[in-house]
């Protein structure tokens, strides 16, 4: 869901902004941000994009979003910024880095250990995010008297679009968003607001005919610039409910919440430097966790393990198949 809808003050007071130098009143919001803790941040347009909503309704007509049910009933919404709200002119996309310092899959194949995502391993990021962009949304509200609202992840909002038309990075062919500086390692987030800003300069294709993802992923899910989810090891172990297709948990070697060969893969990640915010400092006892340890939680056990973690929300039921998966896959 969105966070909450900020509001300016009165409509007969909102007038200061018009004053300012839109490429001035951009560069104050970009320098606020960076102030902040955002790594990366970027302008788009909130205006309609057809060819986007065409892929998304060819992406759910295939039925490539296997039951995430909310991308189906949300369409409308998710098609474009103004489909979600119709005050919105502007979006101002931002991006926080969470390159590991560690290799990420350097725990692959241990036969009592399980595997978890890069992203999981710290706080969970979501509380980080929003933190961050409620702060600069009350700032914005109080300096330009305009009305925004926040999102992360949850809202339907097509982020990674978004952010490739306010030139943060491009969606490769894992569709996953790509930087040239961050590589594939960005977290983001977004504010819709009724400030009409300059858009930044869309970012461009720089995968060329590179083949990394696509011949990393394990299971084949992934086709130059389409991802089928329901082959996805990340939407498996996440989204999935009910038993996983066995020729698919035979792939899944010892990963018991997400998958990041993908990510991994990708040769522009020799560019990103290590993140350096504490709250994704991965912790200790999720770099490896033994599987055993994991079977003999209960539901409050694995809620208190996974405590500040996004690996909470799939609950005990879901991570105990996930772990017996990885069990098989080392015997």
């Amino acid at each position: 869901m969105s966070g909450p809808k900020m509001q300016g003050l009165k409509p007969a007071m909102k007038d200061n902004h018009l004053k300012l130098n839109p490429l001035e009143l951009r560069e104050a919001i970009r320098t606020k941000a960076l102030k902040l803790g955002f790594d990366v941040v970027g302008f788009a347009g909130a205006d309609a994009d057809p060819a986007l909503k065409h892929n998304l309704e060819q992406y759910v007509a295939e039925g490539r979003h296997g039951t995430m049910a909310w991308m189906e009933s949300r369409q409308v919404e998710r098609a474009s910024p103004t489909g979600l709200w119709q005050g919105a002119k502007s979006v101002i996309s931002l991006g926080l880095s969470y390159a590991p310092l560690e290799q990420p899959n350097a725990s692959l194949g241990h036969k009592d250990r399980g595997t978890i995502s890069v992203y999981a391993r710290g706080r969970d990021y979501h509380d980080v995010m929003k933190k961050r962009l409620k702060a600069l949304g009350r700032w914005m509200g109080e300096t330009y008297k305009c009305e925004l609202k926040v999102f992360v992840d949850t809202a339907p909002v097509m982020e990674k679009p978004l952010a490739q038309k306010a030139g943060i990075g491009w969606q490769g062919k894992h569709t996953n968003l790509v930087s040239r500086e961050f590589g594939s390692w960005l977290f983001l987030g977004e504010i819709f607001t009724t400030l009409e800003l300059p858009p930044s300069e869309p970012e461009i294709d720089h995968c060329g005919n590179c083949t990394a993802c696509i011949d990393a992923c394990p299971t084949g899910a992934i086709a130059p610039y389409h991802m089928d989810a329901r082959k996805c090891i990340s939407y498996l172990t996440i989204e999935h409910q009910g038993e996983i297709a066995p020729e698919l948990a035979a792939k899944m070697g010892n990963r018991i919440y997400g998958c990041d060969d993908c990510l991994n893969a990708c040769p522009w990640n020799k560019f990103a430097k290590p993140n350096t915010e504490p709250a994704f400092s991965p912790r200790a006892e999720l770099m490896e966790p033994r599987l055993d340890d994991l079977l003999e939680l209960d539901d409050k056990g694995f809620r208190e393990f996974f405590s500040g973690s996004p690996i909470k929300r799939i609950g005990v039921e879901r991570m105990k198949r996930n772990v017996i998966i990885a069990k098989k896959a080392g015997q």
